[in-house]
Formats: C-alpha cells, sequence, structure tokens
C-alpha cells in the first residue's frame, strides 16, 4: 500500500460525500475569520501606538525639571532620529490691563514631530504651522477671550511684547486634564532671552524625538543609564490612557466575535469528521483484509486530511486577506493619519489554527479506525470497543481550550468562555440523558407519531447527545452573536449617553461655584458635577518613605516623585464601584482614605494600611477603608485618592467641574466672565470613543456572517450524523406500510424536541455568559440580557431546527426500500 497515492484517490472519490464538503467550507470560514478578524485587530492596535504619538508630539518623549544633556541629543542625530526642544511652565500673559494664568509650552521651528499644530489666521483662513516665529505666539481661544483680544495683537509674557500670529485649533495633549491653564505655544529663544528659562524657574524640559521603530527602541534602551535623576521616558504606549478603555473594549469584543465563528468551524468539523469515520469501517476492514497495516492505514487517513486542509486553510487565508480592505475601511480612521500596512502575523497565525482545529476535532473518530478487525467485511458488529483510546476525545477539548486562549488575548474573557461553553456542554448531556430516560419510560402514553420520533432520540442515545450537545454549542455562540453581542454594545454606548459631560473646570474658587452655576444654567449646560480638589504628594506607606525601585510597575515613580491630586465627597461618586470595605460615614473621628484598585495593585496594598500625604504644610495620616473600581472612560471627575470629608474640608482647595453642553454654544462670555477657570473641551475625545463604538459594532455584524455560515455548517453535519440510520429505519418503516405522512410527523416531532432542548440551553447559557462577560470581561456596572429575544431564540431554534430536519429526511423518507435494504 502507497500511503501518499492512496489518500490523494482517497480524497478525490470521497470528496462527492457531504461530509468532507462540509470539512473543507468550515475550514475555510474558521480560517477566513480568524484571519480578517485578526489582522483588523492588529491594524487597529498599530493606528492607536501610531497616533497616539499626537499626544507628546513625537515618538517619546524625555521630562525632566532641568535642561537635558546635550549628549542626548547628539546620540539620538547619529541614530538618525529627529528632534525637537520644549519647556512647559505656567505665567501669567497680559493684554493691557487685563490678565490671565496660561500654560506655556516654549518650542523650537521642528515641533510637533508628529501630529498637528493647526491655528486660525485674522483672516479666518486655518492653517497647519510648526513651532511660532521667534517675537509671535499661539494662543488658545479661552486666552483670547479672557483676555478680550485677537489674532494680530500684542501679548506680553515676562514683560515682553509678543504678537498673536494665530488661534490654536489642534495641537498635540488636547484634552489633558492635567493641564491646568489654557495653552499659549511661543518660540523656544524668546524664552531663553526673556529669562523665562533660567536657574529656578517652574519649567519642565521636554526633548521630542522621531523616527523608525528599531531606532527608537535601541536610543531608549541606550539612554536608560544615562537619563539624569527625575528624568522620565515616555513612549506612544503609554500616551493616550484615556482612549485606553475604550481600546481595549473595542479589541475583546472583536476577538469574541472571531473566536465564536472559529469554535463553530470546530464543531461542524467534528461532526462532520465524526461521520467521515463511521463510512471509512468497511473500507478500513478490506484494506485490513488485503494486507495493510494499521501504521499504513493511520498515515493514508492523516494525509488525506492534510491533503484537504491545506488547500482549505489557503483559501480561507486568501478569503481572509481579500477582505482586509473590508477592516480597513472599518477601522482605518478610527485614530488620524494612522494608515498602518497590513501585518504578517495574524493571517499565519489563522493559517496554523485551521490546520490544529482541523486535526483536533477529527483526529480522535479517525484515529479510532486503527482497531477496526477485518472480519467486518462479513459481519457488521458495532459493539464499544475498549475504553483505552476515550481519552482522544479530550484532544477536540484541548484544542478548544488553546483555540480560546491563544485568541482571547486575555485571561478573564478566555476563562469566561471555557467555563461558559463547557457548561453547555455539561448541561447539555446532563439533560439529555435525562430526557432520554424519560422517554424510554413515559413515552408510551404519547401519541404515534410523536411516540415514534422520541423513541428514535432514545435508540440512537449516543448519536443524539452528540447532536443536542453540538446544536446547543452552535445556538449558544451564535445566541452570543446575534443577541448577547449587540446587548452589550447597546450597554457600551450608553454608559456615553448623549449628556456625558463634554468639558472641564480647573481653578474654580468657591465663591464662583454659584455664579458658574447660573451661567451653565443660561447657556442651557446639563448634567453639572462639581468636586473639590487638593493637591498633595505621597510621603510614606505604613510609615515607610516609598522610592520607586521598590515597585515594579514603573507608573509609581510618577506618583512618588510627582504630585497626588485628591478629592472627597460624602456618597461615592457615580463613576466608582465600591469593591472592598467601607464609604465613610458623617461621624468620622480619624483621617481615612478610599484608593482606586489600580494603586492597590501598584503599591501592594490593603484595607487597614496607613497613607501619609502632604498637602501644603500639613501631613495627614490616612487609614485605608475602601477599594473602588473607577471607571476612569466615564469623563466625570475622578480620582485615585479620596479623604472623608470631616477631614479634607479643613484642606485649602479650588473645586473642579464637569458638564455637558450642546454643541455650536460659545463660551467666550463664559472665560471672560471667569477669567481665573481653566476650561477644557473634551469633544474630540468623546467622538472618537463614540466612532470607535460604532466601528466595533459594524464590524461585530461583519463577523456575525461568518458565524451565520458556520452555525448552518454545523444544523447540515449534525443533521448529516444520523442520516445512514435514518435511511434504513424509514425503508424499513415503509415496507411494513408505514406511509409519508407518518415519517414526516416522526421527523417533525424528534427534531423539535431536539432543537427545543438545544435552545432552552443555548437561551440560558448565552444569557449567563453575557452577564460574566460584562462584569468580568468589559467591565460594565449593571447588565440585563435580553429576555425577550432569548426566548425568541429557543422558538426560533425548535422552528429551525424542525424544519431543517425535515426537508433533509425528506428524500431520505422517498428513497426505494428495496435499494436501501439490499445495501444495508
Amino acid at each position: 500500500m502507497k500511503p501518499i497515492a492512496f489518500a490523494a484517490r482517497s480524497l478525490r472519490r470521497e470528496f462527492r460525500h457531504a461530509e468532507l464538503a462540509t470539512l473543507a467550507a468550515a475550514l475555510v470560514l474558521a480560517v477566513a475569520a480568524l484571519c480578517a478578524v485578526a489582522t483588523l485587530a492588529s491594524r487597529v492596535e498599530r493606528a492607536i501606538v501610531a497616533s497616539a504619538a499626537e499626544l507628546i508630539g513625537g515618538d517619546l518623549s524625555l521630562t525632566a525639571s532641568h535642561e537635558l544633556p546635550q549628549a542626548l541629543v547628539e546620540q539620538a542625530s547619529r541614530r538618525g532620529l529627529a528632534t525637537s526642544h520644549l519647556a512647559d511652565f505656567p505665567s501669567v500673559v497680559f493684554a493691557g490691563d487685563a490678565s490671565r494664568l496660561a500654560d506655556i509650552r516654549a518650542a523650537d521651528s521642528a515641533y510637533p514631530l508628529r501630529g498637528v499644530l493647526a491655528i486660525r489666521e485674522a483672516d479666518g483662513a486655518e492653517r497647519i504651522v510648526h513651532g511660532p516665529a521667534p517675537g509671535t505666539v499661539y494662543a488658545e481661544s479661552a486666552v483670547l477671550a479672557a483676555l478680550d483680544v485677537g489674532v494680530g495683537k500684542p501679548l506680553r509674557i515676562g514683560g515682553r511684547d509678543l504678537t498673536i500670529a494665530g488661534e490654536i485649533t489642534r495641537a498635540p495633549d488636547s484634552g489633558n486634564l492635567f493641564r491646568l491653564a489654557p495653552r499659549v505655544v511661543m518660540n523656544i529663544a524668546d524664552a531663553e532671552s526673556i529669562g523665562l528659562l533660567a536657574a529656578g524657574s517652574r519649567a519642565r524640559h521636554r526633548l521630542l524625538l522621531a523616527g523608525d521603530e528599531s531606532s527608537l527602541t535601541g536610543y531608549a534602551e541606550a539612554i536608560k543609564a544615562q537619563l539624569p535623576p527625575g528624568a522620565e521616558l515616555t513612549t506612544v504606549k503609554e500616551a493616550q490612557q484615556n482612549l485606553a478603555g475604550a481600546f481595549e473594549r473595542g479589541g475583546s469584543f472583536l476577538r469574541l466575535a472571531a473566536l465564536l465563528a472559529a469554535l463553530l468551524s470546530g464543531v461542524a468539523v467534528a461532526l462532520a469528521a465524526q461521520r467521515f469515520a463511521r463510512r471509512k469501517r468497511e473500507e478500513v476492514a478490506l484494506l485490513r483484509c488485503l494486507g495493510a497495516s494499521r501504521a499504513e492505514i493511520l498515515l493514508a487517513l492523516l494525509l488525506e486530511l492534510l491533503l484537504l486542509a491545506l488547500p482549505a486553510c489557503l483559501l480561507g487565508l486568501l478569503l481572509g486577506l481579500g477582505l482586509a480592505a473590508s477592516p480597513a475601511v472599518l477601522a482605518g480612521d478610527l485614530l488620524p493619519g494612522a494608515t498602518p500596512s497590513i501585518p504578517w502575523q495574524p493571517p499565519l497565525a489563522a493559517f496554523a489554527i485551521g490546520v490544529a482545529v482541523l486535526f483536533g476535532f477529527a483526529l480522535p473518530p479517525l484515529l479510532r479506525l486503527r482497531d477496526v478487525e477485518p472480519m467486518r467485511v462479513f459481519r457488521r458488529d458495532d459493539s464499544a470497543r475498549a475504553g483505552r483510546f476515550d481519552a482522544l476525545y479530550l484532544l477536540p477539548l484541548g484544542v478548544a481550550g488553546l483555540l480560546i486562549w491563544l485568541g482571547a488575548g486575555d485571561a478573564q474573557l478566555a476563562l469566561t468562555l471555557a467555563l461558559g461553553f463547557g457548561g453547555v456542554a455539561l448541561a447539555t448531556l446532563l439533560l439529555g440523558v435525562i430526557l432520554l430516560r424519560f422517554v424510554r419510560s413515559g413515552g408510551a402514553r404519547l401519541s404515534g407519531a410523536l411516540r415514534f420520533g422520541l423513541a428514535n432520540l432514545a435508540r440512537r442515545r449516543a448519536l443524539s447527545l452528540v447532536q443536542a450537545s453540538a446544536l446547543a454549542l452552535s445556538l449558544t455562540a451564535f445566541a452570543l452573536l446575534a443577541v448577547v453581542g449587540p446587548s452589550l454594545l447597546a450597554s457600551w454606548r450608553a454608559e456615553l449617553p448623549a449628556d456625558t459631560p463634554n468639558y472641564f473646570l480647573i481653578n474654580l474658587q468657591d465663591d464662583q461655584r454659584v455664579p458658574m452655576q447660573q451661567q451653565l444654567a443660561a447657556l442651557g449646560a446639563s448634567n453639572v458635577n462639581v468636586l473639590p480638589l487638593a493637591v498633595g504628594k505621597l510621603v510614606a506607606i505604613n510609615g515607610k518613605v516609598p522610592k520607586a525601585e521598590d515597585f515594579p510597575d514603573r507608573r509609581a515613580a510618577n506618583w512618588i516623585n510627582g504630585e497626588t491630586r485628591l478629592s472627597w465627597s460624602a456618597e461615592l461618586p457615580p463613576a466608582n464601584r465600591l469593591l472592598q470595605g467601607r464609604w465613610f460615614s458623617a461621624n468620622e473621628t480619624a483621617p481615612q482614605v478610599s484608593v482606586d484598585k489600580m494603586w492597590v495593585d501598584m503599591f501592594w496594598l490593603k484595607l487597614g494600611d496607613e497613607l501619609t500625604l502632604r498637602i501644603g504644610e500639613r501631613d495627614i495620616a490616612a487609614k485605608l477603608t475602601s477599594i473602588r473600581g473607577v471607571r476612569w472612560d466615564s469623563f466625570r471627575a475622578n480620582f485615585f485618592l479620596m479623604l472623608d470629608p470631616a477631614t479634607g474640608s479643613a484642606l485649602a482647595h479650588s473645586y473642579i467641574a464637569s458638564f455637558h453642553l450642546p454643541p455650536n454654544v460659545s463660551l467666550a462670555a463664559f472665560s471672560q466672565a471667569l477669567p481665573n477657570v481653566s476650561l477644557i473641551d473634551l469633544n474630540q475625545i468623546l467622538d472618537r470613543v463614540r466612532d470607535i463604538i460604532g466601528r466595533v459594532s459594524r464590524a461585530v455584524i461583519w463577523v456575525l456572517g461568518f458565524s451565520l455560515a458556520a452555525g448552518l455548517l454545523v444544523l447540515l453535519a449534525a443533521l448529516a450524523a444520523t442520516a445512514d440510520e435514518r435511511r434504513f429505519e424509514a425503508a424499513l418503516l415503509r415496507t411494513l406500510g408505514a406511509h409519508s405522512a407518518q415519517l414526516s410527523s416522526a421527523v417533525l416531532g424528534e427534531f423539535t424536541a431536539l432543537g427545543l432542548v438545544a435552545g432552552s440551553i443555548a437561551a440560558i447559557g448565552s444569557g449567563a455568559i453575557g452577564i460574566a462577560l460584562a462584569r468580568r470581561v468589559f467591565h460594565f456596572g449593571e447588565y440585563v440580557p435580553p429576555f425577550g429575544l432569548l426566548l425568541a431564540v429557543v422558538l426560533c431554534a425548535a422552528a429551525l431546527v424542525a424544519l431543517a430536519g425535515w426537508l433533509g429526511t425528506r428524500r431520505v423518507a422517498r428513497t426505494s426500500p428495496v435499494a436501501v435494504l439490499r445495501r444495508g
């Protein structure tokens, strides 16, 4: 026997049968879905990294409280990196007798290296520029409105008049909540000549760098040991934190959709392989009679699978890459200016996963063919074989688990899906066994056609359980995508309602709170929230001075070396969730503090720990009494640290306010009335988050097409699993006098019961998985599955399975009894 030649001939001969066509189609769908969606996710991730550079104006940023050594600039030049020098500091600017606190950015002519700096000139035209020329400045509208000046007028900084060359309309780090005043950009040479950057100034010096990824990585590694004390290195991956939650959720939705399509394809592969193996038993027995060894037969079968897998996976790969233009349309402009090329890793991974799905789900039934004896040629004995190979059926579970683990990209998503689908399979098997026992014991009291249909399920117990499990798993996956998925997206969309705060006010004083609220009410503002704001410094944890090198999380250095903003409230703020401990009571006698979970993980904190905070000239030792989960993407004023109101109210503080303002409402008069208050516009960020939600929604619907096709394959494969037995039984019953109407009634009863069982378990399972996903993966506050739609899933499943079963068995019922009985 020549295994390769035999496998090729057998594949050509066998491909006309439904099960191999199902195998090939399932592989094409799995690889295409994984390739297209993984490519989409990878391109979005690259787009995020590329456009996050807009927040810092370059690909890499070095920041220090003093001027950075020239050696760092020379080293960057040797590596072919572009550089730009900046210095940021607060200063009061003047126009006539009016004054305004501003955040000054002194920049050279190369700024920005990445992103866009755009200004509106005196004639109203918008122009993209770089750093201002000597003797000129660019200013944000809040500065111009507060000082009642326009473009072309003088602005005094540090005692020198500079000409306003344009109003800033777009700039790197727009929407930065840590900037406490509106921005003015001046030339760095002017700042040096005026003396604003002299020793002892409050300026933060920055060196921006831009270039190719390998040069940047090499530079960052090379200079770590040369950084002066207090200097910080910021990459683009750390820059866009205010959108991190949105992109993380979007990526989870896309990975979930691709995984469900691949798992559905795996179920179809397993069912088709089961039937293929059962039909090959006679052929294997004949080959054994002709002298073929078990090893040769097994090798031939594996080669036949491989010859099927390679072209099918290749076709799926080409289909996925061909559809890559569609994901590019969906996600190409998630972030402006990001045009990443198609990566090669996701397509190769999808191809490898496709091969793994085929062999993982198809090998167990094929390996059982090794035990087919030559005597089967003369006697068709289906007695159970020894159980030593039953462990082979753990292989599909292992492959499915590995697929979930690798494809999820998130431990919580992988664990939730694995436990959810495992619970659905187990529940189906248990409920199936109970129902089949009930049919055997109480089925005699049912009507004739229905009794016979349910008896078919009980008689083919193993195949019935396999059918029910496959249908339940596929319906669960489909319900997750078609019903639960859209409701989860709706919950995400509901977290950003129409009145989500789109402006922040910083540096609001106590006597300005009432006038501020009155003016906002006159402008039509809504959802106004005001919280106190104090600035302090973390000086000790449990009496010990923290050191940045003691904590592996590099973010800890920013909080240890820098300032900490904190607040207080008698009630738990709306965008906060209490995870551990208790909220403050009205009669607290000792200082207490509540911290966000990120601080708990970063500083290894626990309830009862003591944090010492220096606020002004006062040190406060506060006991940690609660841990919160904060929704940072809620666009409300949120804080990592919150003190009890009794302690906080005694501190020097200002206020921070958030509110929603309808579009096209001018805030010029408001800024003039409150000249000391900094106004931060978040509309651009909110629009981007909503755009992400919309694009992810369209991408999930697009992937739903793959899942629908895979679900239909599962249904066809489940029906085909018992086609041979049905053909023989129908012929026998027709020989005994049964007519077509009776056979159709029996089939409808059988498949309606199968659909009801599978649909009910799928509805319950998908709802439970949806709740777990909402809480553990997407972190929604409250989520209620759409029970009405899930009930419709049950009814539709029963109707669809019954209809498919009836259509699939009409041909069987019309088969000539003599022909079938002769073949049998």
